[in-house]
């Protein structure tokens, strides 16, 4: 069976699973990667692993290993999880060639439509963890009035003097993620974050807000506006696509309504300018994100299964 022809086939496959997927053509063969198939009895998978790399002081590197290597696949026929299986023994063969065994660093990652379990058996005995999500809200349109107010809450744009608060909270954030494999803390975090961050800060049209909890500055909601998000909208069926970086609350804020206010904002925000969906990651495994976010209205859409180290064993 060609790659079009298994492309069809999960295409059809994913359309009774979530309607907010998008269109995922065939995988065609790019320059670096290594293209993969196989086939079991009516089924059958085609892959595509891909390998990138950060530089340790790069803003992306607390999201992810230093070297990744990714697997995209497409499933066809009554049996998807045999192929997928199939294919994942192809590429453990792939991986055992080009990944330092027991490297730390070297992440081999599956990222799934969250609602197509097929296959997660198998990735599970392979010793891959659901760790990350892309979670979907559909748009909500809200009232003229807007979100209910919280009492002590007060949310403003930020400025420049709220620099070090923000780098604070953002560092809370990542060390708590940390705990859960969706984070890396790396050497020299803190000026990292704070070169991303000030370019957020006094814009004429606000990305960075910050949550005052009677008169203290004790949470803050970054957004990306539709026309920022290239890099993530193609995720999701829909046109206007918006993408909530980062929302974080102090430790002694937790469970006042800060969280929930400066999310119904930063939704209100996204209300504002036509957005039809909002995307946003969480570490599946972390207890406060989890059911915070579902329950402002999110779900998951994509599923990042990630085996870190990709190869297991000694150096």
């Amino acid at each position: 069976m060609n790659s079009h022809a298994i492309a069809a086939g999960h295409a059809e496959r994913l359309a009774t699973v979530d309607a907010l997927l998008p269109e995922m053509p065939a995988l065609e063969p790019v320059e670096g990667a290594v293209s993969l198939s196989a086939t079991e009895g009516d089924s059958a998978a085609a892959g595509l692993s891909v390998r990138t790399e950060a530089g340790p002081d790069s803003v992306d590197s607390p999201w992810r290993a230093l070297v990744e290597h990714r697997l995209e696949a497409r499933l066809t026929g009554p049996r998807p999880e045999a192929a997928f299986d199939a294919l994942l023994t192809r590429w453990d063969e792939h991986l055992k060639t080009v990944a330092p065994p027991g490297d730390v660093e070297t992440a081999a990652t599956v990222v799934r439509p969250s609602r197509d379990s097929p296959g997660s058996a198998e990735l599970l005995r392979r010793g891959f963890a659901p760790v990350l999500v892309i979670a979907v809200r559909p748009a909500d349109r809200l009232a003229v009035t807007g979100p209910p107010a919280t009492p002590g809450v007060h949310i403003r744009p930020a400025e420049a003097d709220d620099l070090e608060t923000a780098v604070g909270l953002e560092l809370e954030l990542q060390r708590y993620d940390a705990q859960f494999g969706s984070v890396t803390l790396r050497e020299g975090a803190e000026e990292t974050i704070a070169a991303d961050l000030s370019k957020h800060l006094g814009r004429e049209n606000p990305t960075l807000w910050i949550a005052e909890l009677y008169g203290r500055p004790l949470g803050m909601v970054r957004v990306q506006f539709p026309g920022e998000t290239a890099w993530i909208g193609g995720r999701v069926a829909a046109d206007r696509v918006g993408y909530l970086s980062s929302l974080a609350v102090a430790e002694p804020a937790r469970s006042s309504g800060v969280g929930t206010a400066l999310a119904a904002h930063a939704h209100q925000v996204f209300d504002e300018c036509g957005t039809e969906a909002v995307l946003l990651h969480h570490a599946l495994a972390n207890p406060r994100s989890t059911p915070f976010w579902y329950a402002q209205g999110y779900r998951p859409l994509w599923t990042y299964w990630q085996r870190r180290p990709a190869v297991h064993g000694s150096r």
